[in-house]
């Protein structure tokens, strides 16, 4: 029997879920502040937090100085392109872990898992290498195949966390209508594993918009995403934090409002399968 929650509980988590809330929201909340100062009020001591001369210098400053839409659009071409591939590659991964294991299946999902704790620094020099040699050193094919490469394994587990939760008799009927595994894949396992597959196609673009290592260290100009316009606003002059604030928050914006819309979905795939 559940235990009842009293008024007063409700409250105090109430109070500390909002607490925690602010914390982490913060820093946003001070670029996004800081980005209408200009340089002096910036820095300075003590801060300001409101009370100051709001201004739109800044992304004034910034418009004119880089070409923000051709880095949009590239951190959209590379999120969205990495995503979907890793997608595409994944379903069938999961598929088979989740309905058709092997007595290696759990080793092999540790194993994946293991490599996202291997450091990025360590396999730079000879992917650097290889991208060279294929002459996809500054290209966004580049930078998809990388950042798919390295969000797989969160795919593929997540994929295969949703996946077995939908019964298997359900595919075993669809087998015995005569569907084909494509078939079966496509038409019933997917439709049912849309809210998991949905969260993770989200997640997987957030955690690929985000992405500063492979895309600073991989690209130069043509490809150049959003971390890298963000990167060109520190240089060896000194920082400008108003105007570094003000390509900060151009550059986080389109993430925060995809994550504002969408969070009740992502929500929602992230706790599919728990514990009700």
């Amino acid at each position: 029997m559940a235990r009842a929650v009293t008024a007063k509980r409700k409250a105090i988590n109430t109070a500390i879920a909002w607490t925690i809330g602010l914390l982490i929201f913060f820093p946003i909340l001070w670029t996004i502040l800081t980005s209408f100062k200009t340089e002096a009020e910036a820095i300075a001591s003590p801060p300001s937090l409101l009370f100051f001369d709001w201004t739109l210098e800044n992304y004034a400053v910034v418009q004119e100085r880089s070409n923000y839409m051709r880095f949009l659009w590239n951190s959209v071409i590379i999120a969205v392109g990495s995503t979907l591939l890793g997608i595409i590659i994944a379903v069938p991964a999961a598929w088979s872990m989740a309905f058709v294991p092997s007595k290696r299946t759990k080793d092999i999902l540790l194993w994946m898992l293991s490599t996202k704790m291997l450091p990025a620094v360590g396999v730079l020099y000879p992917i650097y290498l290889i991208f060279i040699r294929m002459g996809l050193l500054d290209s966004r094919v580049g930078l998809v195949v990388v950042l798919m490469l390295i969000n797989l394994p969160i795919i593929v587990w997540m994929l295969y966390t949703y996946f077995k939760e939908i019964p298997g008799e359900i595919l075993e009927a669809a087998r015995m209508d005569g569907a084909t595994l494509r078939s079966e894949i496509i038409y019933v396992l997917t439709p049912m594993a849309i809210p998991g597959i949905a969260s993770t196609v989200l997640l997987n673009i957030i955690l690929a918009w985000n992405e500063a290592f492979w895309t600073l260290n991989l690209t130069a100009a043509n490809a150049a995403p959003l971390t890298a316009f963000i990167a060109s606003y520190s240089s060896p002059e000194g920082l400008f934090y108003a105007k570094l604030s003000a390509a900060s928050t151009m550059a986080i914006a389109p993430i925060l409002i995809l994550g504002w819309f969408s969070q009740k979905q992502l929500v929602r795939g992230l706790t599919f399968g728990a514990v009700k």
